[in-house]
């Protein structure tokens, strides 16, 4: 799972979330696709944790000061 993209394991999550709200699985099967979903999620939890340390160390001052700047929408235009 370590070489896996963020993307990857994101659409994976979606998959097991859509089959497990279709209800269509056994029991058995809702539990395998569930334990699924809860390591995608974790996997991604992590990279997004990361992507933000990332941010914050591009932040980071000339005079080695941290500024902390909240993301807003408007940061993307």
């Amino acid at each position: 799972m370590a070489a896996e993209k963020f993307e990857t394991m994101m659409k994976k999550l979606e998959d097991a979330v859509e089959r497990l709200e279709s209800g269509d699985l056994s029991l058995e099967d809702s539990l395998k696709t569930f334990e699924e979903g809860v390591r995608c999620a974790n996997f991604c939890v992590k990279k997004l944790d990361e992507a933000e340390k990332k941010v914050e160390i591009l932040l980071k001052q000339r005079d080695g000061s941290f500024v902390k700047k909240e993301f807003s929408q408007e940061d993307e235009l």
